[in-house]
C-alpha cells in the first residue's frame, strides 16, 4: 500500500513539474479539428521594413529558429547603419544567401538584437569565416532559393544549395528541433557560430563558453551587450548521432586560464572558451542521412536548459514535434474561425493572427524558474513569466486583442510586469524589456495602459491595489526621460527634453489609465490626482495654430514650428498633423479644441489627401512611403486610432471608408504585405480588430470604436466558455458602409459596443451597404 502511495504521489508530482512545459498550462485544448495552418504564411512581411521572420516557432515560444540571410555589410563594417536597419529579425526575402540557423529573432521590431546560437551544416572543405576568408575564398554561407523555401507555421524548410543539404526546423516552446538531410561524405560538419549576432558589432559579446558532456552532448552560454545590455542565453544540445571530432577557433585575443590552462584551438579540449569562438563538430555521412539536433535554450542555466530538452521533447521523432507544434498553432487560430469574401483575405488575417502570438515569449524553464531584472534566478508563483514588452507599440491593440482571446496569457503577463517592477532598482513597471533587461525605448510608461485595460474589462486575477502602487511609483519616478519637469511644469518643456510634445500627450493618457485603477480600487484620492495629471495635454495646444505644438519652460511657445515635419519638432516619429491627434482619453475635447465636429473631420480629410513632400519624413526608418496615405501613416503606431476619429465628428461613414481601404491596401498576402514594421503584433493587431468591425480606440475604457467589418462571418470561440458570432449582410468589396448592426437582435444605434457585449457571447450581424449612412 506504501509503495502505491509513493507511485500516486511521483506521478502527481511529475505532472505539475511537467505543467510548466507549455506556455500556459491554463489554455483549455481546442476540439477543432480545422486546419488553421494552411493558412499562415510567414512569409508575409519579410521583405522590406516588415521586420519578421519565416522560421519556427511555437505560440508565444522562448525558441524562435530561423535562417539568417547574408547582410555583408554588418559582418565587414561592424556597425549599425541604415541597412542594417532592415535585419531586425534577421531576414531579408531578396537575399540569396543564408549563413545559418539562429535561435532568438524579434518579430517586427524597430530595433535590433538577439540572432542567439547559429547552427550551419556544411559540406566539404571545412570553413569558419561565414561571408570570405582572410584569404579571399568563399565562407560557410550558401546559396538558396526561394523556390526551394516552404514557411508554415511551426515549421521551415530550405535546400542549401551549396552543400546539397535539406534543413528542416521545427521547434517546441523551448527547443529548438533541426533535421538535416545529407549526401554522401566523409566531410560533412555542423557548425556553432557563437559569434554571430543579430547588429553584429565588435564589442556586442562579452563571453561565450562551451562544454563537450559526451559525444553527442554540449552545453553552454553566451552573454552578450547589446540592446539588452547584460543578457545571458544558456543551452543544450544533443545530436542523434556522435560526432567523430570536433574543434574550435577563438576569434579573440582573451585568454581562458582554466582547468585546461591556456587554450590551444588546434588540440580538441571538452571546454571552450573566450569572447568570439566558432565549433565546429565532423560526421561521415551517408547518401540521404539525416543528423538530427535538440536545441534547448534557458534564461537560467545550462543545467535548466537540458531540463527543459527532456521535458519537452524526450524522443528523435522530428515529425511528431511538428505536429505538436502546429497543432499548437491550430488551436490558437481556431479562436477566431473566419469566413471571408476571397481566400487572400483569409490568408492576410490569420497570417496576422500568427503574428499576434510571437510575442511577448516565455521565459521561463519547465520549473518555473527565471532570470528576473535584478539578474536573481526567481520562480514564478501563480503565474508563467514573459519577457519582449514592445509596450510603446502592443499597448494599442494587441493588449486590447488579448483582453478578448488570450484573456489567461494577459493575465500572465501582467503578473510578469509587475514581477519586473518589484525586481526593478527604478522601482518602475517595464517600458520596453526583454531577456531580463530594461532597453527604455521610446517614450511614456505603458504598462498602466495594459493593466487599466485588463481592469475595466475584468480580465485576470492579479492584485489590483499592488498593480496601482506599481503604477503610481513608476509615474513618480522623476528622473525618467522628462518625468520630473512633466511634473514640475504640467507639460515637458522643449527646451529640455526632446520630443517633448509626444511625451506630454502620452504620458497625460497612461495618467488617466492609473485613474482608471485607483478607480477600480476606491482609492479617490489617487484618482483624483491623475485625473488632473491628464489634463495635461492642454498646455501644448496652442490656440493660435489649433496644433499640439513644442512649448518652452518659459512658458512660450515654440517660433518657426512647422506642424508637417517630422524632424525636431517636439514630436518622435511623427508630426503634429499625426501624432498631434493622440489624445485617447479626451477625445471630444481635442475636437472642440480643433474648431469643432465639421472643421476636424475636414483636418482628417486633409490628412488623408494631402501630399507630404520626402523632405519632411527623409532620414525616418519607420516612416516609409510604402505606409502612408497622404499625410496619415500607418506603417507606423501613433496614428492607428487616426481613421476612427470620425466616429467622433458624426462622419462615421468616413471611418468605415477609411477603414476598408487601409486594410485592403496596407495589407495583402505578398512577402511586402506589410506597410511598415509589425512592431510586435500591432501592426497585425488593428488588422484583426479591424476585420472583424471594431478598435480599441482608447485602452482602459471599455468601449470599441465601430468600423466596416471586412469578414463574412467569424466565430470567437472565448475563454469563457461563450460563443460571439459576427456575420455581415449584403457582404462585397463595394459594400463598405454600414446601415445598420443589431446585437442579439437588438438594433444599436450608437457607434460603439461594449466589452461585455463581446464577452457575453450572441451574435453580431452588420448590414453593408454601398451607400453611406450620414
Amino acid at each position: 500500500m506504501i509503495k502505491k502511495l509513493i507511485l500516486l504521489f511521483l506521478t502527481i508530482l511529475l505532472a505539475s513539474c511537467n505543467s510548466k512545459s507549455t506556455s500556459n498550462s491554463k489554455i483549455k485544448e481546442s476540439n477543432s479539428s480545422k486546419d488553421f495552418v494552411q493558412f499562415v504564411n510567414p512569409m508575409i512581411g519579410t521583405s522590406k521594413m516588415g521586420h519578421v521572420f519565416p522560421g519556427a516557432t511555437a505560440p508565444f515560444g522562448m525558441v524562435q529558429l530561423s535562417p539568417q540571410t547574408n547582410f555583408e555589410v554588418m559582418f565587414k563594417e561592424g556597425k549599425y547603419n541604415s541597412k542594417t536597419y532592415e535585419y531586425c529579425s534577421g531576414y531579408q526575402y531578396r537575399d540569396s544567401t543564408i549563413v545559418g540557423f539562429a535561435h532568438t529573432n524579434f518579430s517586427g521590431t524597430g530595433h535590433s538584437d538577439l540572432g542567439d546560437l547559429l547552427v550551419m551544416p556544411t559540406v566539404g572543405d571545412l570553413v569558419l569565416d561565414p561571408i570570405e576568408t582572410k584569404d579571399g575564398k568563399k565562407g560557410f554561407y550558401s546559396k538558396f532559393s526561394h523556390e526551394n523555401e516552404t514557411a508554415k507555421a511551426g515549421y521551415y524548410k530550405v535546400d542549401l544549395e551549396s552543400y546539397n543539404i535539406k534543413a528542416e526546423l521545427t521547434a517546441s516552446e523551448r527547443v529548438g528541433f533541426h533535421q538535416y538531410t545529407f549526401p554522401k561524405s566523409t566531410e560533412s560538419h555542423i557548425l556553432l557560430d557563437l559569434v554571430y549576432n543579430v547588429y553584429h558589432h565588435e564589442n556586442k559579446n562579452v563571453w561565450t563558453f562551451l562544454r563537450v558532456e559526451n559525444d553527442s552532448t554540449l552545453t553552454g552560454y553566451r552573454q552578450t551587450k547589446g540592446w539588452a545590455r547584460d543578457k545571458k542565453v544558456f543551452f543544450a544540445i544533443k545530436f542523434s548521432k556522435p560526432f567523430k571530432s570536433y574543434g574550435h577557433k577563438k576569434y579573440d585575443k582573451l585568454t581562458y586560464n582554466g582547468f585546461y590552462g591556456r587554450f590551444d584551438e588546434t588540440k580538441n579540449f571538452p571546454e571552450m572558451a573566450g569572447k568570439d569562438i566558432r565549433a565546429y563538430f565532423n560526421f561521415d555521412t551517408d547518401k540521404g542521412e539525416q543528423i538530427k539536433i535538440k536545441f534547448a535554450l534557458s534564461p537560467v542555466s545550462s543545467a535548466g536548459a537540458m531540463k527543459n530538452l527532456e521535458a519537452e521533447i524526450p524522443h528523435w521523432n522530428f515529425n511528431k514535434t511538428k505536429e505538436a507544434t502546429q497543432q499548437k498553432w491550430n488551436n490558437e487560430l481556431s479562436k477566431i474561425e473566419v469566413e471571408t469574401i476571397e481566400k487572400s483575405q483569409k490568408e492576410t488575417f490569420y497570417t496576422a493572427l500568427y503574428h499576434t502570438m510571437l510575442s511577448p515569449i516565455l521565459y521561463e524553464d519547465v520549473d518555473g524558474q527565471y532570470r528576473g531584472l535584478d539578474q536573481n534566478i526567481h520562480t514564478s508563483e501563480g503565474f508563467t513569466n514573459y519577457t519582449i514588452f514592445s509596450l510603446w507599440d502592443t499597448y494599442r491593440a494587441l493588449h486590447p486583442l488579448f483582453n478578448v482571446i488570450q484573456q489567461e496569457r494577459n493575465n500572465d503577463m501582467i503578473k510578469s510586469m509587475l514581477a519586473h517592477q518589484e525586481e526593478s532598482v527604478h522601482n518602475m513597471l517595464p517600458i520596453w524589456s526583454h531577456y531580463a533587461n530594461e532597453n527604455w525605448c521610446m517614450i511614456g510608461y505603458h504598462a498602466t495602459s495594459v493593466i487599466a485595460d485588463a481592469v475595466v474589462k475584468n480580465v485576470g486575477d492579479f492584485d489590483k491595489n499592488q498593480a496601482l502602487k506599481a503604477s503610481v511609483a513608476t509615474a513618480n519616478v522623476s528622473y525618467f526621460d522628462g518625468l520630473g519637469d512633466y511634473i514640475k511644469y504640467k507639460y515637458v518643456p522643449d527646451d529640455k527634453s526632446h520630443s517633448s510634445v509626444s511625451k506630454t500627450l502620452e504620458l497625460a493618457y497612461d495618467d488617466w489609465t492609473i485613474a482608471q485603477i485607483a478607480k477600480s480600487v476606491g482609492d479617490e484620492k489617487t484618482e483624483k490626482t491623475f485625473l488632473e495629471r491628464s489634463e495635461y495635454f492642454n498646455n501644448v495646444f496652442n490656440p493660435e495654430n489649433k496644433y499640439m505644438s513644442p512649448k518652452l519652460s518659459d512658458g512660450t511657445f515654440r517660433k518657426n514650428f512647422n506642424p508637417l515635419d517630422t524632424h525636431g519638432q517636439g514630436f518622435i516619429e511623427g508630426n503634429a498633423w499625426n501624432y498631434g491627434l493622440y489624445v485617447p482619453h479626451q477625445l471630444d475635447k481635442m475636437v472642440t479644441m480643433m474648431g469643432g465636429k465639421q472643421t476636424f473631420s475636414k483636418f482628417l480629410d486633409n490628412l488623408f489627401t494631402q501630399e507630404l513632400e520626402d523632405k519632411y519624413i527623409e532620414k525616418h526608418e519607420d516612416i516609409t512611403r510604402d505606409g502612408t496615405i497622404g499625410n496619415y501613416v500607418h506603417g507606423n503606431e501613433p496614428g492607428h486610432h487616426i481613421p476612427y476619429l470620425y466616429n467622433w465628428t458624426g462622419d462615421e461613414y468616413k471611418t468605415q471608408a477609411r477603414v476598408r481601404m487601409i486594410m485592403d491596401t496596407m495589407y495583402g498576402i505578398g512577402v511586402d504585405g506589410l506597410c511598415g514594421n509589425d512592431d510586435a503584433g500591432q501592426m497585425s493587431s488593428w488588422y484583426i480588430f479591424s476585420a472583424l468591425g471594431f478598435y480599441p480606440v482608447t485602452p482602459g475604457a471599455n468601449q470599441y470604436a465601430l468600423g466596416s467589418p471586412l469578414v463574412k462571418k467569424a466565430t470567437l470561440n472565448l475563454e469563457n466558455g461563450n460563443t460571439l458570432i459576427i456575420s455581415t449582410e449584403n457582404q462585397s468589396k463595394e459594400n463598405v458602409y454600414v446601415s445598420k448592426l443589431t446585437i442579439s437582435g437588438k438594433t444599436i444605434d450608437r457607434n460603439y459596443i461594449l466589452h461585455e457585449e463581446l464577452m457575453n457571447g450572441g451574435e453580431f450581424v452588420f448590414t453593408m451597404s454601398n451607400q453611406p449612412k450620414k
